[in-house]
This record gives structure tokens, C-alpha cells and sequence, in this order.
């Protein structure tokens, strides 16, 4: 926030994209996406995926960040409506892939019977799949939201069972999220 206002003072202009500040009249322009949309969406394809049962661990992208806050309360939104849905953990990833494949190493000790997780980001899904892939466990549901290209990769390989696109071009031009 400093920064951006340091840069206003000096007749810089400034537009954030997919950083919002609660801040009026400090950026000449905000352009973000619609974390609660792209959340709610992951969600009900992760319901479907997980055949509305199973118990799942949530990893959050960086609960510091209110995007991912917002993921998060989304998350729950859709997925508190299943009652044969069980969270077994929820933990802050820090939206790293490391921490992603730590925690998820962790989770996969505390609960082997877990059967999906739900992701905050690209990186921490990705990092999931890693600890996934190294403890042998090709039979649960990963989903992330960011549409990167590890991501595209990782859905077309079919360790990533679904990804929301976030593309700042595509919400500049009025377009919004796109979901595959």
C-alpha cells in the first residue's frame, strides 16, 4: 500500500490487477477477478468429481491474502451442502508448491483415507500432486484455481482434475473468468 501510494504522490499511475486495496482514489484502476465465482465454480465440479462423498483436506492459498479468504469462504459455501462431504483439514499453504507438498505430505499421514482435496491456487494444487504422486496415490481428487500452464499440463495428464482460468486480459476487456 505504501508503495502504491509513494508512487501516486509522484504523478505515477498505477493500476492493480488482481490486487485489490480497500483504498479509494489511491490506484487509477483495479482490474480483479471474481474469487468468490472462480471458487463456488471449483467447487461444485470437486462435489461432482468426488460422487458428493468422501472425506477431503482443504488447502488454502494463503489465508493472509483476502483472495484467497474469499476462495476459501466459496469453497465452503458449496461444499457445506453435502452432508456425505467430510473436511479432514484445512491448512494455509502459503500459495507455494512446496508448502503445498509438505502439508499435503502431513495430511496424507494424518488421514490415508482422504479421497480429495481442494486447492487455493495453482502452485499449492501442484504441490499437492507431488506429495500424491510420491506417496503412490493416483485415486484422489485434486482441484486448483489459477489456469496456469503446469496447471493445463496437469489437467491434460489427468493428475489435476480441474482448474479455473484467471486471465487479467480477459477481465480487462470485460470478458471475466474463464472455467474448463
Amino acid at each position: 500500500m505504501a508503495a502504491i501510494k509513494k508512487a501516486k504522490d509522484a504523478g505515477i499511475p498505477v493500476v492493480l490487477i488482481n490486487r485489490e486495496i480497500p483504498v479509494d482514489d489511491v490506484a487509477l484502476a483495479q482490474i480483479t477477478h471474481n474469487n468468490f465465482q472462480a471458487g463456488s465454480d471449483v467447487a461444485n465440479v470437486f462435489v461432482e468429481k468426488m460422487g458428493e462423498k468422501g472425506k477431503y483436506a482443504e488447502l488454502a492459498c494463503n489465508l493472509a491474502d483476502n483472495n484467497c479468504v474469499t476462495r476459501s469462504k466459496s469453497f465452503h459455501q458449496v461444499l457445506d451442502q453435502y452432508p456425505d462431504m467430510q473436511s479432514v483439514a484445512r491448512q494455509d499453504a502459503k500459495g507455494t508448491l512446496i508448502d503445498g507438498k509438505r502439508i499435503m505430505d502431513s495430511i496424507l499421514q494424518a488421514h490415508p483415507d482422504v479421497k480429495g482435496v481442494i486447492c487455493g491456487n495453482g502452485p499449492v494444487a501442484l504441490g499437492a500432486i507431488a506429495a500424491l504422486k510420491a506417496a503412490g496415490r493416483n485415486d484422489v481428487i485434486v482441484v486448483g484455481i489459477d489456469g496456469s500452464n503446469d496447471e493445463r499440463d496437469a489437467v491434460k495428464a489427468g493428475t489435476l482434475k480441474a482448474t479455473v482460468m484467471l486471465q487479467a486480459q480477459a477481465i480487462a476487456a470485460g470478458r471475466g473468468d474463464r472455467s474448463r
